[in-house]
Formats: structure tokens, sequence, C-alpha cells
């Protein structure tokens, strides 16, 4: 199976933010956490199209955590992976069962999440991969900073481009321009195989984010720039440095100037030829 070329804007959106953040670098090995979900999908795409077209040369592979859930099964995955050729993981662990024994205080969400990351480093560590790429967008660090503001007091997204806790791994989120319109849009007409979590606890718990889901999405109504200005105010905030908040605890990164954990040559640049935020 070829791979599918993502839109214009959808490519340089993902184009300016490895630039902008020295996301991947000459001879990378890159693991995709893999969900299935329309975001993850339209990745794996985009970085199959940037790695037959840039110049600097890396690896892709993709892992998919199967947390035995009777309402998520992405195991049709494994074939559409095969057909692509794509070096593949699936590792089903039973979250969903552990998370009643295990959990302490957290939401169900929040501990699978930490699960997940934790199985996707692992994967990442015993296969010789140095960098994670996860495929939260705009919207997603736009809801994380007001749900912040909001609920925790504190000024704080999701980071772009930093290094995990043990140093030894670079997490990267390529898709911080795209908008979620732009993957749900190139996955419905590249006909892409969208699994859909329909987890129980996913839709009863979190209902904060949808709350900042429906808020942004009236506001942008009214006001058309909006996220073009929340991703100005958020830019600092991206480029935060050290673990983020989550990976151990709760602590929070210490502000650097240098947009890349540890700067190095041979960095992929981004695409300039269009306006990736598309806000």
């Amino acid at each position: 199976m070829a791979p599918i070329a993502p839109s214009r804007p959808l490519i340089a959106a993902v184009g300016r933010a490895i630039g902008d953040y020295a996301m991947i670098r000459d001879g990378d090995r890159i693991l995709l956490g893999l969900s299935g979900g329309k975001d993850s999908l339209s990745l794996l795409q985009a970085l199959l199209h940037l790695q037959r077209r840039a110049p600097v040369k890396f690896r892709l592979a993709a892992c998919t955590v199967d947390p035995q859930s009777p309402e998520y099964d992405p195991s049709p995955l494994k074939a559409y992976m095969a057909d692509l050729g794509v070096p593949y993981f699936y590792e089903s662990q039973p979250i969903v069962a552990s998370a009643a024994e295990h959990m302490k205080g957290d939401s169900f969400c929040a501990y699978c999440s930490r699960m997940r990351r934790g199985i996707l480093y692992r994967v990442a560590r015993e296969n010789g991969y140095n960098v994670l790429a996860l495929a939260q967008h705009l919207d997603d660090l736009a809801e994380s900073f007001l749900m912040s503001a909001f609920f925790g007091g504190k000024l704080r997204t999701m980071q772009a481009h930093y290094l995990n806790d043990a140093g030894d791994v670079r997490v990267i989120r390529p898709l911080v321009y795209a908008r979620e319109r732009q993957t749900r849009d190139f996955a419905a007409r590249a006909g892409l195989p969208v699994i859909y979590e329909n987890c129980p606890a996913c839709f009863a718990m979190p209902m904060q984010r949808y709350q900042m889901k429906a808020l942004l999405a009236e506001q942008e109504k009214l006001h058309p720039r909006l996220f073009a200005s929340l991703l100005t105010t958020m830019k600092p905030l991206m480029a935060l440095q050290g673990p983020e908040a989550g990976e151990q605890g709760d602590s929070s990164a210490a502000l650097s100037p240098d947009p890349s954990p540890t700067r190095g040559g041979g960095e992929l640049q981004g695409a300039r030829g269009g306006r990736g935020d598309q806000a």
C-alpha cells in the first residue's frame, strides 16, 4: 500500500513545527504513538511523506497500546501497518483491569495516559528509538491551556519538544500548528482506517476538556483569528524545557531560550511556503 500525501496546508503546518522546534535530526529513530485515531493516522502519513522528501534521513516506526478495553479494539491496525510496510509494535496490556487496583486519586483517563506513555517509552528503549512522536494538535494545546488557567491556576500547556525525565527519549509533537479540522478532513478524504475509542470513562469523566472545546468553538465563530492569537500566547509555554508536567509528579518545566532540548546539526527545517496554523 502506498502512503497517501496529506494536504499542502497540513504538511506546511507539520513542517513548520518541526523546523521551529528542531524536532527531527539526521539519523533519528522515531517511534510514533499510534492510537488509530484521526490525528495519529494523519501524523503517520505526514511523517511518511516527509521521510520520502526531506534531505534529513530518519527511521520511522509506530506503536499501539491496547489497554484491553471492550469499547476499544485497535487490532485492525495490524493489517494496515503491515500493508504500509512500517515497523510496528502492538502492546496489549490490562490497563483497564489494573486501574481500579492501582489508581491513587487520579481519574481513569490520567492513569491510562500515564501507563500508555510508560509503555511507549519502554518500547522505544528496547528497540533503539530515541524520539517519541505524539499527535496532539493546536486545538488540544488550546484546550489544555484554558483548563490549566481556569482550574489549575497556572499558565501551562503541552510542550512541542522536550527531553523526558530519564533523559533518554526526546518527545515531539509535530501537529502543534495544525488544527483538528485539518486532520479530520484529511482522514475522511483519504479514507484512513480510523479506530474510534468509545471508553465510557473517557466520556463520563473529563468533562472540563469538552467544555473548553465547546467554549473555543463558540468564541471562534465570533473571532475567526482566535487560534492564531492563542498560538502566539502559548508559544513561550510550548518551548519550555525539562520534563513535561505529568511526566513525574506535577513538576513544572524550567524556562529556556533554546527551543531544542539539545541543539545539534542536521536538523529538518520546516516548510515555509504557507500558513501552518490555519486559524
